[in-house]
């Protein structure tokens, strides 16, 4: 028996018995603009390829499919202690890890430092100081009193950067809500490694590394299954292995073209040019109301930067059509650009509750609004239509990778925020899979897939350390393909030539 004032066991049906026409013909239309049936799917995944190709040749394309440097995969015998530095959207942090004598094992001790929002419409010098600080601290608190002549740093970049040397990056554009001016257009190294100087850190850059990338080689490191690694967080993006042949924009270089060369697709900017994805007039306005219109097509429609602001001007609309959402209510604190994030509809999208009690209380805690039970199950449904977008367009990436590379069974690793804690999205994103590359109606939930996508290693640390790793080895090896300094790079590890 449940006592008075106890919620209901999680079993939520959800019913839409009681609610009025004015509101069901709004989920109606909702629904309609948010769902993306399976052959417009395989529409997207096939132009999804022809960019991924395009982006490789010398005449380039939206997605920038930039060559890392990093050159091959993880055997599980690198050794050595490595820094690892992760600038991402939110917060900044510092690993060591060394890798161990031990197959495929490591130890790894870290710190987050938040990254303050007036950093990122700053100037670069504050930036590159707040970094070589944090460098600093690190450093001072862990090794306190050992004098330490240099430590290899694998530094994750987590911004769409042109890369003829892995420890050099010349940002394309920034992305993840920052907007610093002189640094678009520029190597980021040499600003990053003066404030280091000016500290007198004793850290040398050894490779300039994508989160996506490290996804990718951290997870090959543990499952050798492992042929590509994805990013599904504030930004979205993936990276696989190509061989040189096959990237025309390299020729010049004469390289062996069977040498594996990891890509850097960053992917999100797939479909600037509005052709193919489905947008609705929500992502129109988020798109024309960004810092950079007409970019980021892609991510602005599946990453978690943007999820909870197209709810947000849903809702916005909602209340001002004939319906009269929320009538009579302030929804003043609606009004705010970005006040919503992807774990707002997280949360309503995992409310277990028949009456919905859950997101009645997200409602009136963060936004002071009471809603009617019409209304919380209008906000129940656009959640899952969102979240379940998101998550369909996101199979589209993986899918057009894996039919450019003609792989049929591999195993993919997904890191981020969405990925990790978004309900379903891992589920959707698999039913998603199983449609467009028509796989038995056995197949499509997910664990024991042929093409599985799985919960990534530490990309942005252990793969940091590990892309550090390798080229140091091809270093000691004489291999010096796509590194500027590779004396400075052996002497960081005392060793010589």
């Amino acid at each position: 028996m449940v006592g008075l004032g106890a919620k209901k066991p999680p079993s939520r049906k959800g019913s839409m018995a009681d609610v009025p026409q004015d509101l069901l013909a709004q989920i109606s239309r909702l629904e309609e603009l948010f769902v993306v049936p399976t052959e417009k799917l395989k529409a997207i995944s096939d132009h999804f390829v022809n960019e991924l190709s395009k982006g490789l040749t010398t005449e380039g394309g939206s997605i920038p499919m930039n060559a890392t440097w990093c050159m091959g995969m993880p055997d599980g015998n690198e050794t050595g202690t490595f820094l690892a530095l992760d600038m991402g959207g939110t917060n900044l942090r510092v690993c060591e890890i060394t890798l161990l004598e031990a197959k495929g094992e490591f130890d790894i001790i870290q710190s987050k430092y938040k990254m303050p929002e007036e950093l990122k419409t700053g100037t670069a010098d504050e930036l590159w100081g707040y970094v070589a600080d944090c460098l600093q601290q690190f450093i001072e608190y862990h090794h306190p009193d050992e004098k330490i002549e240099s430590l290899p740093l694998g530094f994750t970049f987590s911004y769409p950067a042109t890369q003829e040397y892995i420890d050099h990056g010349i940002l394309q554009r920034w992305t993840k809500g920052f907007d610093i001016d002189g640094v678009e257009g520029k190597d980021v190294v040499p600003p990053f490694e003066a404030a280091l100087a000016e500290r007198g850190v004793p850290i040398k850059l050894t490779a300039l590394v994508n989160d996506t990338t490290g996804t990718m080689i951290a997870s090959a490191y543990t499952d050798p299954e492992m042929k590509a690694g994805c990013i599904f967080g504030t930004g979205c993006n993936a990276a696989y292995m190509e061989n040189v042949g096959s990237i025309p924009k390299l020729a010049h270089m004469n390289l062996d073209p069977d040498l594996p060369m990891a890509i850097n697709c960053e992917w999100g900017a797939f479909d600037n040019e509005h052709k193919i994805l489905p947008r609705t007039p929500y992502d129109i306005i988020i798109d024309k109301e960004s810092p950079r219109p007409d970019q980021q097509a892609f991510e602005k429609m599946i990453a978690g930067l943007y999820l909870g602001e197209i709810f947000r001007l849903v809702v916005l609309d909602l209340h001002k059509t004939d319906c009269k959402m929320f009538d009579g209510q302030d929804i003043s604190k609606l009004n705010k650009p970005y006040s919503l994030d992807a774990s707002f509809l997280s949360a309503i999208e995992e409310d277990p509750f028949e009456n919905l009690s859950e997101t009645a209380d997200l409602f009136q805690n963060k936004l002071s609004i009471t809603p009617n039970r019409a209304e919380l199950e209008l906000v129940r449904r656009l959640a899952e239509l969102i979240g379940t977008r998101a998550a369909r367009l996101s199979a589209c990436g993986v899918a057009a990778i894996a039919k450019k590379k003609g792989w049929t069974k591999c195993h993919v690793g997904a890191d981020g925020s969405v990925f990790n804690k978004y309900p379903h999205f891992k589920v959707r994103g698999a039913q998603a899979l199983k449609e467009i590359l028509d796989w038995p109606a056995d197949k499509g939930k997910g664990k024991g897939d042929p093409i599985e996508v799985l919960p990534a290693e530490d990309g942005s640390g252990v793969g940091a350390a590990l892309i550090a790793a390798l080229t140091m080895k091809r270093v000691a090896e004489g291999q010096h393909a796509g590194i500027r300094d590779p004396e400075a790079m052996l002497k960081a590890f005392g060793k010589k030539k």
